[in-house]
């Protein structure tokens, strides 16, 4: 028999070498799961923070989580409270296994489990159960195979990533966001206990509907770490006294319509890093959302901010509210396609300096004037007469800038608009003298992307928000054009109330008063504000300079306290008053202008008849030079009116003279029948 032990002793070595082999292939063989679980699409600013995010295709949120971006004293929790041999075994756990089942058969019951936490991830890729032996049977293998295959900060990221935290929270990110606020970076000892209990029983433990059941929870795992010295005693009691939390934290939706728009243009891509700051976003929705209280319903807003001497969007609001239903708060009206109204006349200005057509302090005729069938009107139907180009600017009077236009031509308008990358939408497909006063559709982005041009001496400065652009950028205008145009805005009173910040900024109001605007620049950053009704209907009295003007204050408040100051003129700036200035320059004459005279009555028409029905009679004017006076039959009817249109009562049946008096003393008349 002695002879013979030699033989069995490798007969055995055979035999536990053949099941080895046979363990290995059985393992090898194992088919997993995909260990590239799908996690919420993330859009973040420029410091990483937290812009928002999208949930998972089942609608859970599952960020993206690595074991280097979590508190280590977590890990350390984790590990000795779930699975203190992770780092030696392979999957599986004998001793843990052999434990729980001495306990189960001791206490004829299950007193614990010998899970280990790659067991847990084989369970939670495959989305199966934790007590029938035939699934831990299969969770062990899958353990087995994954250890083979991945190191264990992947596995441990696994379960970083895929743990259940409660309702549809899964993976630690997620769950530091919606029970902490907070990124899962740094833990308080009560927040860590508490993680690492949920997944054990996330339905029974959820905080904010067992609030009782994840005390219990959280402190029974503070006690045994504190039992084991991972934390002291002192920190174990001191964490037991700190509350749970009550209520879940909304994930943030900061910036949400720009965020769907980098969605949309890179659809497979999971992270997203745009140039916005988080903390101005937020305080720019709260400024839009504190804007419109009391100002109607319907009414909606919009606000961007960017760095002009980069061209780095900073903000970008879109809407008052993305669930603001009444003010269809889902329309981005930062690139809504919009009237300007007067906020283009910079532009208008800026070329006819550097054309050498004007300067600020040329003298341009304010009077009646048409163009061919043009006639501008100034936005409160007074004339001024000769005035300063600088003057006329800061009035933002519509007849000098058009006189302006039409020596500049309506083309070369356009052309400059193209040059600083601003899309503009012409109604009728050409563009005429009306572009200058807001005839062209553009968006608050364009407008922003033209100022902050101005801003850099007349360069345009291309607007972005994940990346620059590599485009050779334009000039619109010289820099001592642009120079120019920023001084004379800079003269410009802020808004009553608003605080004494030295902004170059215009307003415009669009013709119905349908969109109210406000766009400015300081030495560093420029903001627009759009302020009107998403579906273009008009908004009665609301004027840019009134509602959108005070708006942009508070925003620059909002960026910076101070303004930064705009730079000194370059050395090119012809700086002179009117009388030293070359005789072309010292006074502007249109060429295709004709003077208006004599007033003339538009209607009625000489002759006709109308019918009155008990109505005043709408009479309109053309041409002439307010005030005027209204007269039937010799009698005078209006005194002092400014507006080229007015209501006629108490008029009589019959044959009727119908005059119209201007200041100047000229008039016209015609002769009607009224029914």
């Amino acid at each position: 028999m002695r002879r013979l032990w030699p033989f069995a002793v490798a007969a055995l070595l055979i035999l536990g070498a053949a099941a080895r082999d046979a363990g290995d292939a059985w393992i090898d063989a194992t088919i997993l799961p995909s260990a590239l679980p799908a996690t919420s699409v993330e859009v973040r600013d420029r410091h990483g923070a937290l812009l928002r995010a999208y949930t998972v295709a089942d609608g859970r949120w599952r960020l993206a989580v690595g074991p280097d971006q979590v508190d280590p004293g977590f890990v350390n929790m984790l590990l000795a409270y779930e699975d203190k041999r992770f780092h030696d075994h392979a999957g599986v756990d004998p001793l843990a296994l052999i434990r729980a089942f001495g306990q189960a058969v001791w206490h004829r019951r299950v007193v614990s489990g010998g899970s280990t936490l790659t067991m847990q991830v084989a369970r939670l890729l495959e989305e199966t159960g934790t007590g029938a032996w035939p699934g831990k049977l299969r969770q062990m293998r899958v353990a087995l195979a994954l250890e083979r295959r991945l190191s264990k900060d992947q596995i441990l990221g696994l379960y970083l990533t895929l743990a259940p935290y409660g309702g549809n929270i899964e993976g630690l990110r997620a769950a530091t966001l919606a029970w902490f606020g907070k990124e899962p970076a740094r833990l308080t000892p009560a927040q860590a206990a508490l993680l690492v209990a949920l997944p054990q029983s996330p339905v029974a433990r959820r905080p904010d509907r067992a609030p009782e059941a994840a005390r219990t929870a959280r402190d029974r795992v503070l006690s045994r770490l504190a039992q084991q010295g991972v934390i002291s005693a002192e920190a174990a009691q001191a964490a037991q006294s700190e509350p749970v939390p009550a209520m879940r934290i909304a994930f943030p939706i900061l910036a949400p319509h720009l965020a769907d728009r980098v969605l949309a243009a890179s659809p497979g891509q999971v992270r997203h890093d745009l140039t916005l700051d988080a903390g101005l976003q937020g305080k720019l929705e709260n400024l839009a959302t504190d804007a419109l209280r009391g100002m109607g319903e319907r009414l909606s807003i919009a606000m961007l901010v960017a760095d002009h001497r980069t061209g780095a969007v900073l903000a970008s609001v879109g809407s008052a509210g993305l669930s603001q239903d009444t003010r269809q708060g889902f329309v981005d009206m930062t690139t809504a396609l919009r009237s300007p109204g007067s906020t283009l006349k910079p532009l208008v200005y800026a070329l006819a300096f550097d054309r050498g057509l004007a300067h600020p302090d040329t003298l341009i005729d304010d009077r009646p004037v048409a163009f061919g069938a043009y006639a501008p009107q100034n936005f409160d139907g007074q004339f001024r007469g000769e005035i300063r180009v600088a003057d006329a600017l800061r009035l933002s009077l519509n007849i000098p800038v058009v006189r302006l236009t039409e020596a500049i031509g309506p083309a070369n308008l356009m052309a400059a608009l193209r040059r600083a990358g601003v899309e503009a939408a012409l109604p009728g497909g050409q563009a005429g003298l009306a572009v200058a006063l807001g005839g062209v559709g553009v968006s608050l982005e364009g407008l922003v992307q033209l100022y902050a041009g101005l801003a850099q001496g007349g360069q345009a400065e291309p607007l972005y928000w994940t990346s620059p652009t590599e485009a050779a950028p334009q000039r619109i205008v010289g820099r001592a054009a642009a120079w120019q145009v920023a001084h004379i805005m800079a003269g410009m009173e802020p808004p009553p109330g608003a605080a004494r910040m030295r902004l170059a900024y215009k307003t415009g109001t669009s013709y119905g008063h349908r969109d109210a605007w406000a766009v400015g620049f300081d030495g560093a950053h420029v903001v627009g504000v759009w302020i009107g009704r998403p579906d273009g209907t008009p908004v009665p009295g609301a004027l840019g300079a009134d509602v959108a003007a005070p708006v942009l204050f508070q925003a620059f408040q909002r960026v910076k306290p101070q303004a930064d100051p705009l730079p000194p003129p370059p050395p090119e700036t012809l700086i002179a008053p009117n009388a030293s200035l070359p005789l072309p320059l010292q006074r502007f004459g249109a060429r295709g202008a004709v003077p208006m005279d004599a007033p003339r009555l538009a209607f009625p028409p000489d002759g006709a008849r109308l019918s009155l029905a008990g109505q005043a009679l709408t009479v309109k004017l053309r041409d002439g030079v307010p005030p005027f006076t209204w007269l039937a039959d010799g009698t005078p009817l209006l005194v002092g009116t400014h507006r080229r249109e007015a209501a006629l009562e108490g008029l009589g049946k019959g044959h009727v003279t119908l005059s119209v008096i201007d200041a100047a003393g000229r008039a016209d008349r015609v002769r009607v029948v009224l029914e």
